[in-house]
């Protein structure tokens, strides 16, 4: 077999990130139209993931954050998106680099993705998240209007490692626990 030097496999989970880019950008800009709503399983370890202690202490290696009703102040650069939400009664502020991302899934209409993501190296892995400041500099953020649905209250949190606590029919379809992976050999005609 010959050696891949284009390296298709980078191309094709880049251009999927730009999808799930494309997505979370229209909702910090426009809302969550009908009845989407995503969940969205990351890489807690991963290089430029920020979240409290808590929440560190809490999904070590990964979590899933639905974005439905009740999350705030969403904020979407190249690089990552920022969000507000509520564990627990908690407010929490999450930033999530999109090479941190390693599932997307839109139970509405029965879309996902997967992603291979950056592994967490242990210095990255034990630290708590950095300052703002420090990583504005990296990854400047551009406030987008967020929709009048995108309202402070509680929202939910699930370790990705128990897709059964997602209620019926609402969370990633049954089968290997996670989202559809897409192919693009079924876009070919043939």
């Amino acid at each position: 077999m010959s050696v891949d030097h284009i390296r298709y496999d980078l191309l094709t989970q880049e251009a999927l990130r730009s999808v799930l880019r494309r997505v979370l950008q229209d909702a910090a800009l426009s809302g969550l139209p009908g009845d989407h709503h995503f969940y969205i399983s990351f890489n807690t370890g991963a290089p430029g993931v920020r979240l409290s202690k808590r929440l560190r202490a809490q999904y070590p290696e990964e979590m899933t954050i639905v974005l439905q009703h009740q999350f705030r102040n969403l904020i979407v650069n190249e690089q990552a998106f920022e969000v507000g939400l509520s564990f627990s009664g908690v407010s929490e502020h999450l930033v999530v680099p999109f090479d941190a991302i390693k599932r997307f899934f839109d139970p509405s209409v029965q879309f996902g993705l997967q992603f291979e993501t950056v592994g967490a190296t242990e210095e990255t892995a034990g630290k708590e998240a950095a300052p703002a400041a420090a990583d504005s500099e990296k990854a400047p953020v551009k406030p987008l209007p967020v929709s009048k649905q995108a309202a402070p209250a509680p929202a939910v949190a699930e370790s990705a490692a128990k897709p059964e606590r997602a209620p019926e029919g609402d969370g990633p379809p049954k089968g290997d626990g996670g989202a559809e992976v897409v192919r693009l050999d079924r876009f070919r005609k043939k």
